[in-house]
This record gives structure tokens, sequence and C-alpha cells, in this order.
């Protein structure tokens, strides 16, 4: 059993060490998590996505609970099945969905789950980041997976539902070093029924216009929801390379001024020539342990170290070279 350690990390060292351990039908203690965080131990999202890639590998699981430190996790089949998982609270089901992703290099059959929790929550990418940044670009890479929204859920009583499917895929290697010119961007903004009347989607959406020169195409919707809430998603789109901005909106924070958050971070990051934004990059690291290549990454964050040294531990050979430009995340191309 490989023994992992988690206390210098966060969540994401939860779902790359379970990704991995159902890749290479591997057993795993996971011990300390999260614990230099001001709130250790596992949360309600981190157990739901212990939950789901046990389900599908038919995993034998000890220890996963909230607020525990530790958990054990032993697949006995190959990844695949149909079923749902409820977070139980607003807790991230997109990041649920990025622990089931990489399973799609060792499918056999299609993996189909219904996840239901916060689809735009702090702390965790909005459902239209996954949906128009992260699945096009792993598209990219050949994988074959969507996902739908069924439902919006805001914190603080979640109850949203995404449905994903992911099916058997042959990842081809990443090839980023460079970023072409971002050839347009898109700004989706979705709110609440109950902010309709104040036009909260649409002042989103058209702030983002109004503060950028790059050619944005914009839409602005409402959903029924459990909670009231609002979010605004970038995409930029550079070719083969992309990058999300997701902002939540908050009560008293005017529409324009999530609209001017989310065009700062859209600035920043192209500031820097990455073909990813930082969280797609930290994400990304896995898919380059598993598939080899490179990818630039706009800054070694500590996420990205410490998801870094849990593939380590599985024995990848990931390479993170810093310099002047940036960093680099590489691994040897598979065969």
């Amino acid at each position: 059993m490989l023994d992992v350690d988690g206390r210098a990390g966060g969540g994401q060292q939860v779902r790359t060490a379970l990704s991995l351990a159902a890749v290479e039908g591997r057993s795993i203690r996971v011990e300390n998590v999260r614990a230099e965080r001001p709130d250790p131990g596992l949360k309600a999202q981190h157990v739901a996505a212990i939950e789901a890639v046990a389900a599908a590998t038919e995993a034998t699981v000890e220890g996963a609970e909230a607020g525990g430190d530790a958990f054990t996790f032993e697949p006995t089949a190959p990844p695949g099945g149909e079923f749902a998982v409820d977070v139980g609270t607003a807790g991230s089901a997109t990041l649920v969905c990025d622990a089931l992703l990489p399973l799609a290099v060792v499918l056999e059959e299609p993996l189909t789950v219904r996840v239901r929790g916060g689809t735009d929550v702090k702390w965790s990418p909005p459902a239209d980041y996954l949906l128009h940044a992260k699945l096009p670009f792993l598209r990219g890479l050949d994988v074959d997976a969507d996902v739908s929204v069924e439902r919006r859920g805001f914190y603080p009583a979640g109850g949203g539902t995404l449905s994903l499917t992911v099916r058997p895929s042959t990842v081809a290697g990443l090839r980023l070093r460079e970023r072409g010119p971002v050839r347009g961007l898109s700004a989706r903004a979705v709110a609440a029924e109950s902010l309709e009347s104040a036009s909260v989607a649409e002042r989103m959406a058209d702030a983002v216009a109004d503060r950028t020169a790059v050619p944005t195409e914009t839409t602005a919707t409402y959903a029924e929801t459990a909670s009231p809430g609002a979010v605004l998603t970038l995409v930029a789109d550079c070719g083969d390379a992309r990058a999300g901005f997701g902002v939540l909106g908050e009560r008293g924070v005017p529409s324009e001024s999530v609209a001017e958050e989310a065009v700062e971070a859209f600035r920043g990051w192209r500031a820097t020539g990455a073909p990813v934004d930082e969280h797609l990059g930290d994400q990304l690291l896995p898919w380059v342990a598993l598939a080899g290549g490179a990818v630039r990454l706009p800054r070694v964050t500590d996420h990205v170290r410490t998801n870094a040294a849990v593939i380590r531990a599985f024995g990848y050979e990931l390479e993170i070279a810093e310099g002047n430009e940036g960093a680099v995340a590489s691994a040897p191309l598979r065969e």
C-alpha cells in the first residue's frame, strides 16, 4: 500500500491520489489530510470524490468521513459504471468530476456519474469553467468526456446537479510551451431567477465587454436555484490553449465590480504568456504524468508543488522547471 502525506496541500492532493490509484489499480493510504490548513481534514466534497472514485472501481474504503485526517482506498475492479454521488452540502460538484476525468485512460466502458452539490461555489472552478475551458482543452488531447448542468447550485443550499460521462480514451501528449494570440473572449453570466429584476446577469456580461478590447461574446441567463447567487466565467480562446476565470457575485458587491475582477484576472494571465491559466495548470499535472509531454505554467504555486509531490510518490517522472518566463511541467511521452 502506498502512503501519501497530505499535510502540506489541499483537496487537490486527495483528488490526484485517488485518480492515480484508480488508474493503476493501486491501494493507497492518505494521511495528515490538509493538516496545515486552518480547517484541516476531509470536507464533504473530498469525501464525495472518494465515494465517486470508489464506486467506479468497487474500492474498499476506510476512514473517509468529514473531519477525518486519514483514509485508505483499495480499488478492486477496472473503472466504469453508472451511479450518483451527493456531496450533501454546497461543496464543489465540479471538483468531484475533476477526480473522475483521468480514469478515461484506463476505462473499458463509459463511466456516467450524476453529482449533486454546489456547481458554482468558492474555492472551486465554476460549472462553466469545466464546460467551456477545461473540457474543450482535454478534448484537444483526445479525452472523450462530456458534462451537462442539470441544475445550478450556489452556497449555502447547494442542490445543483452535474452529469458527467467519461469514455475510454487514448490521450495525446501535451505540447504547450508557447501560446498563440487570444482569438476571442467569452463571458458567461448566470444568476438566480430571484436576481433577474435587478438585471444582474446582463450587467456582469455587459461590463466585461466594456472593459476589454478583445472581441467578446456575452451570454446572460437565469436559473432556478435553491439559494440566490450569481457567477461570471470568462474563457479566453487561444486555439490549442485555453484559460478560464470565474468570479462569484456576492451580496453588496455591484455586478460591475464582479466583471472588473474577472477582467483583471484575464489581463494578469495574458501578461504571463502562458498557454493555460494558473488553476488549469495545476489540474493538468496528472495528465502530464499520464500522457507525457510538456505545458508551460504561469507560475509555480504551492498547489503545483504539493500536487507534483503526490504524482512523484506514484513513481512518475514529473519535472517542474522554473525560469524567468514562468515554469514548464514535463514528463516523458508515453508509448
